[in-house]
């Protein structure tokens, strides 16, 4: 285990949480219908990995896996999300113990972080994230006895993991009744897999372009049935020996209660119908601070109808602006509907008017992926206002843009939030391209004659030249930043042979840090298309 490897593990474990958020949000049924434990598991991974990004380089390890877990209690939101903070709190503080990662130090890990999860929750339920837990550590323990390597043991433990998670809805009337498996085991198997992945070498880091997430359950008015109307969550600062009664206090008012933490910091949650009475036990024990509650009827109806909308209007559409069938093909397998557009035959105002009305949608986000069509979209989108439409227009700029913005792009999320996300990708995404000069002209690289290829950065004319591959290298190294992970290549329909081959080589001598993906997009009159990320 290296600071390095750790760090990396703990980015994985964000970008596949962030890729499964709204199917596991879907997924949440269990203790309460809020569909909200794919966002708090990501949050709260989010923050043990922000903890560990803001600590100095060249941490020692113990002292690498303590901020992390204390990043992971103070930032833990909901159940689950403070569920998966002790069962990492303890395995880590297992693992902590040993110099080098062997099978037996694996399997107590994960008996360890079990039985912490079993003592942290107050009335523990079978067919939730606790069985998934128990059944990883027994294939863990299964693993070391048949004399398996530490990555077989990690694997029998994930895959016992995934065998028990299908089994969940047998274990619980709700889950079968709503069709689902329980929605922490599934945050779990998500950082198990990654985990597993990452141990092989076989995770790349890269979010699944393409990926739609599980739709939500409708559920019937009567699904609920009674329980605490309030989620009440807070940090609290308190001996050690002040917990159990707390525990003993918090039981008798409500469930779910969970209470993780160790060494005068404790993360607390309980439902509850007497918020009061709730946080004056954390005061009783120590000092509560971040006190966060939650109205669960409030938060259902809204969820419900959300849901309501989203079935009667199609929900959340994007619709972007493409030219060439393979970027339009690629679109459209993300999930986003097309306008689609040639030298010939460009979009109009009216065309993109009717595109909005015909979508049917509550809410709608446009990817207009060329600068003269943002005024274009914006005008379009005034009218669907008016109409009653939520509507966002992306400045896109360039279709790889759009491709970045649709990559993050999540149904699940809040309308305003998916937007702003889908913005920053957009516009973190450096761009530029490659074309030909069909007349004798002056730009800002130079004077141009018929033929020539010409550099295109961020929309400006930056390079002339007569050699492809060596503008498109010339393009490709302005664009490229210390900060570059990955470079995508669309393939335009006069791309000369070895184009490509001659940028990755380029890539591979310059900068070997930095993935390629190449795409086959059929553009006319320019025969690449360049995005940094």
């Amino acid at each position: 285990m290296t600071t390095e490897a750790f760090t990396n593990w703990s980015h994985a474990c964000v970008v596949a949480l962030g890729d499964a958020r709204a199917e596991i949000d879907a997924l949440n049924v269990f203790p309460v219908p809020d569909s909200d434990t794919g966002t708090n598991v990501y949050l709260t991974f989010v923050a043990g990995h922000e903890a560990i990004t803001a600590a100095e380089a060249d941490v020692p390890i113990p002292a690498l896996l303590k901020t992390y877990v204390d990043g992971l209690l103070v930032g833990a939101k909901g159940n689950s999300g403070v569920i998966l903070s002790q069962l990492l709190r303890a395995s880590f503080g297992e693992l902590a113990k040993t110099a080098t990662i062997e099978p037996r130090s694996v399997s107590e890990g994960f008996r360890v972080a079990a039985d912490a999860a079993y003592a942290a929750v107050g009335r523990p339920v079978e067919g939730t994230i606790l069985t998934v837990a128990r059944a990883a550590a027994i294939g863990a323990a299964e693993a070391v006895e048949a004399g398996k390597r530490t990555r077989e043991t990690f694997a029998a433990a994930a895959i016992a993991a995934r065998a028990a998670l299908a089994k969940t809805p047998e274990q619980m009337d709700r889950l079968k009744q709503a069709g689902v498996v329980d929605a922490g085991g599934r945050a779990l198997v998500v950082v198990l897999d990654v985990t597993e992945r990452a141990l092989t070498g076989r995770f790349d880091g890269a979010v699944r372009r393409g990926r739609a997430p599980m739709p939500m359950p409708v559920l019937g008015e009567d699904f609920v049935e009674g329980g605490p109307a309030y989620e009440v969550m807070y940090l609290l600062n308190a001996a050690d020996e002040a917990i159990e009664e707390l525990r003993h206090t918090l039981d008798a008012l409500g469930d779910s209660l969970v209470v993780v933490g160790g060494d005068g910091l404790w993360n607390v949650h309980v439902h509850v119908d007497d918020v009061g009475a709730a946080v004056e036990a954390g005061m009783a024990a120590g000092k509560p601070f971040r006190v966060a509650v939650t109205h669960f009827a409030d938060q259902i109806a809204a969820q419900r109808g959300h849901v309501a909308a989203m079935h009667d209007k199609a929900g959340r559409v994007v619709i972007a602006a493409v030219t060439g069938q393979g970027l339009a093909a690629l679109y459209r397998e993300a999930g986003a509907q097309t306008l689609e557009f040639t030298l010939s035959h460009q979009v109009t105002t009216a065309q993109m008017a009717q595109a909005f009305t015909d979508a049917h949608a509550a809410e709608i986000i446009v990817l207009p992926n060329a600068a003269r069509f943002v005024a274009m979209a914006e005008a379009a989108a005034r009218d669907a206002r008016a109409a009653g439409t939520r509507i966002a227009v992306i400045p896109a700029l360039a279709q790889v843009q759009g491709l970045a913005a649709l990559a993050v792009h999540d149904p699940g999320k809040d309308f305003d939030d998916d937007v702003v996300a889908m913005s920053s990708a957009s516009g973190h995404t450096q761009h530029g391209a490659l074309t030909i000069a069909t007349n004798q002209g002056m730009t800002m690289a130079g004077a141009c004659e018929p033929g020539d290829f010409l550099g295109v950065v961020a929309g400006d004319f930056a390079v002339v030249g007569q050699d492809a591959k060596q503008v498109a290298i010339d393009v490709l190294d302005r664009i490229v930043s210390p900060s570059a992970e990955m470079v995508t290549l669309v393939v335009g329909a006069d791309a000369h042979d070895g184009l490509t081959d001659a940028l990755e080589q380029h890539l591979r001598e310059s900068r070997p840090d930095v993935d390629t993906v190449v795409y086959a997009g059929g553009q006319e009159n320019y025969p690449l298309f360049i995005a940094v990320e």
